[in-house]
């Protein structure tokens, strides 16, 4: 797929959810756009902080990412226990939209005009987030931290209240191609991808890697239908012997379920959006999961789930006592990761804090995250992460195998992975 073919598609789709969020505008009463400054702004108390979310709580997406906001929420509670952020105790909302983005514009209308929110943290989804991208910005509402690899929470010229915290697809997609072409050489490398800007970017960092051609064969699927019987088919005629995967966890497990089916063993080298290994299993099953995962490939940027990081030991105590004893995986982590980088912003923001200085602290370059690579926040770059490692899976543990990429100057390169050590017992400011 070439990159104006991919550019044309990412700009439709933007033009119809800033029509949808337009006309979402002009029905309803906005919310007061920024800070008053006669008064706190919007979700602050002297006591409290009020955020929101959306997630899937339902639907085709819930299984593999309801449990990052109760993760966060955990997170929270912990926090608050401790006296939460500048003595006041985090509200955490969160507001099911089922993977769609018709019902993703209703729930964050409420969050922002009923329950008057501080900031959008963390909202889930590239089809979902992308159709109140338009209203956020234009209401003012820091929206921050989106859990989307996409790169259009990347713009601060049109987006400036939108921060990312997923390393992007393209970045993903060039590292998951570039470990294949330096670990297997000469082997057909294909791909399976949503067929939306999820799947546009994957193929567009891929291309990268390895050329426009490199890709032997390239598959598309809707969430909207969960069979892939004949995207596998197609990919297993095209001799694939590795597949890269623009997947979320549901369609990770279908796709390797469906081509075990078949007989079809190939390798599996996926987004870290499809790529935790305690979900997968839990989709396939505890019989044949384990057996069918074994080698499975993908890229990660925070504490690995299998590693002995101080994270991730602190994070499974949170999840013990303050989760109501939730299974840990790679999910916990992430929304633990960024429920404590929120916390870290608001710490920065001040002690009273406002929409503007919420938004300076992030974009001021000093905040530290947890991951295996610093943070590349500034006001220029409203990307989190511009580097993935590459995980594996051996025996049930899935953890990085030493390899990490990043794009520089339009070239894949290995980096140094740099992983930010605890601090604080994970409390920002203590």
């Amino acid at each position: 797929m070439s990159q104006h073919h991919t550019a044309r598609r990412r700009a439709a789709a933007l033009a119809l959810a800033a029509v949808v969020a337009l006309a979402l505008t002009a029905c309803s009463t906005p919310a007061a756009p920024g800070d008053d400054s006669s008064g706190p702004p919007p979700g602050v108390t002297d006591t409290t902080v009020t955020i929101g979310a959306h997630t899937p709580l339902t639907g085709p997406a819930a299984a593999g990412y309801a449990s990052i906001s109760a993760a966060a929420s955990a997170y929270f509670a912990y926090l608050n226990a401790q006296g939460g952020v500048h003595g006041r105790e985090i509200e955490y909302i969160v507001k099911d939209d089922g993977y769609n983005p018709a019902t993703t514009q209703t729930v964050v209308r409420e969050l922002v005009q009923e329950d008057e929110v501080f900031a959008i943290v963390n909202g889930l989804g590239t089809p979902t987030h992308t159709a109140v991208l338009d209203y956020l910005n234009q209401n003012e509402v820091p929206d921050l931290f989106v859990a989307s690899g996409s790169t259009n929470w990347n713009q601060p010229d049109k987006y400036p209240f939108t921060y990312g915290f997923n390393a992007d697809y393209v970045v993903e997609g060039a590292a998951l191609a570039q470990y294949a072409a330096d670990t297997a050489p000469g082997k057909k490398v294909c791909l399976l991808g949503q067929d939306d800007d999820f799947g546009d970017e994957l193929i567009e960092g891929a291309e990268l890697a390895l050329g426009a051609d490199g890709l032997t064969h390239v598959e598309r699927y809707s969430v909207s239908n969960q069979d892939v019987t004949a995207q596998i088919g197609a990919l297993k005629a095209a001799g694939c012997e590795i597949n890269l995967l623009a997947t979320i966890n549901g369609f990770t497990a279908l796709a390797i379920g469906t081509a075990a089916q078949f007989g079809w063993f190939p390798q599996w080298f996926s987004s870290s959006s499809g790529a935790d290994y305690p979900t997968l299993v839990g989709y396939l099953g505890e019989d044949v999961g384990p057996k069918l995962l074994q080698g499975f490939t993908g890229t990660n940027y925070l504490p690995a789930l299998g590693g002995d990081d101080e994270w991730v030991s602190l994070f499974r105590e949170i999840n013990d006592e303050y989760n109501d004893g939730a299974p840990f995986d790679g999910n916990t982590i992430y929304g633990m990761s960024v429920a404590y980088l929120f916390a870290e912003a608001l710490e920065a923001a001040g002690e009273d804090p406002t929409r503007q200085s919420l938004l300076d602290a992030v974009a001021s370059g000093d905040l530290a995250g947890n991951g295996i690579l610093p943070l590349s926040f500034s006001s220029d770059t409203h990307a989190a992460y511009l580097g993935v490692g590459i995980s594996q899976v051996d025996q049930g543990v899935q953890d990085y195998v030493g390899a990490t990429y990043a794009i520089e100057g339009g070239d894949v390169v290995e980096v140094d992975a740099t992983p930010v050590p605890l601090s604080g017992e994970g409390v920002p400011g203590s």
